[in-house]
């Protein structure tokens, strides 16, 4: 996997993702500004939203999600910091995987180069799941670039991910299978019931899962000394009903480990925290950014 880059698996795949995205996209508030920035590793599209003065915000999507993923977040950010939000490289979404990602230090490699060609010198990182170990991985290894890094249940980050949930993800890669599996999947993730795919998010997800092939390395969970090592303000909010690793231990390693932490675990929450907890997520971020600058 670390030898390729991501890819559709046929045009229709692509077609039917695009048509996703675009239709997701239009629910957001108009970006003012869409930047494609060149690494090593591809183009990687970034969307700005917001113009106010002091150390930006920066977005990481969920395995999948895209910019999309964050509406209920954008706007309510944006009043009080400028945000940019990333579209991962490697994955589905409007940037574009030109070469190999191979490992933990190139996956800080492109971001810290996004983060250079958009001018920032620092950011505030904000990341859930798959981002969230996006963003502590760039903080272990770029912490110059980083003022605070927030972790949003974060995925391999501060426990395993379960056997179960791999399992459950194997028929999401089955042609036949897929079409019913994913919808299910979505459901066990989230923790919310409902139908997935009558949300736009759910819908660029369930197009991403049946039809991109991601071409980046699985995320290794991070060690003691690398969590020692964190030397910006981290706030790690775990979800008490997340079903990506053990909450209490992920509660605990943060709240142990991490030096200048706030660590928190909301009970009722699932591992779609940053939606379902949208406007709790959005007045925790503004508030632990702003005792920063």
């Amino acid at each position: 996997m670390g030898h390729r880059v991501g890819r559709f698996t046929s045009a229709a795949a692509e077609r039917r993702f695009r048509a996703a995205y675009a239709e997701g996209m239009r629910l957001l508030p108009a970006p003012a500004e869409t930047h494609d920035v060149g690494t090593a590793f591809g183009d990687v599209r970034v969307y700005r939203f917001g113009a106010a003065s002091g150390v930006p915000l920066v977005l990481l999507h969920g395995r999948n999600g895209t910019t999309i993923s964050w509406r209920p977040n954008i706007e309510p950010l944006a009043r009080r910091r400028t945000v940019f939000s990333v579209d991962l490289l490697g994955e589905p979404g409007a940037s574009v995987q030109t070469a190999p990602i191979r490992d933990a230090a190139d996956q800080a490699a492109w971001l810290d180069q996004t983060l250079a060609g958009l001018g920032l010198d620092r950011a505030h990182l904000v990341g859930v799941s798959i981002g969230g170990w996006t963003a502590c991985n760039t903080a272990v290894r770029r912490p110059q670039r980083v003022a605070s890094a927030t972790l949003l249940d974060p995925a391999a980050t501060l426990a395993r991910m379960p056997l179960a949930l791999v399992l459950r993800t194997i028929p999401t890669l089955v042609p036949f299978l897929s079409r019913r599996a994913t919808p299910r999947f979505l459901r066990y993730v989230d923790g919310q019931g409902g139908e997935p795919l009558a949300d736009p998010v759910g819908r660029v997800i369930d197009a991403a899962m049946s039809g991109f092939r991601t071409a980046v390395p699985q995320p290794a969970l991070f060690g003691d000394d690398q969590l020692r090592s964190l030397s910006m303000p981290v706030l790690a909010i775990v979800a008490g009903r997340s079903v990506i690793h053990d909450p209490r231990t992920a509660y605990e390693r943060a709240r142990t480990l991490i030096p200048d932490v706030r660590a928190e675990l909301w009970p009722e929450a699932t591992h779609a925290v940053s939606g379902q907890c949208a406007a709790r997520v959005n007045d925790r971020v503004l508030a632990f950014t702003a005792d920063i600058g």
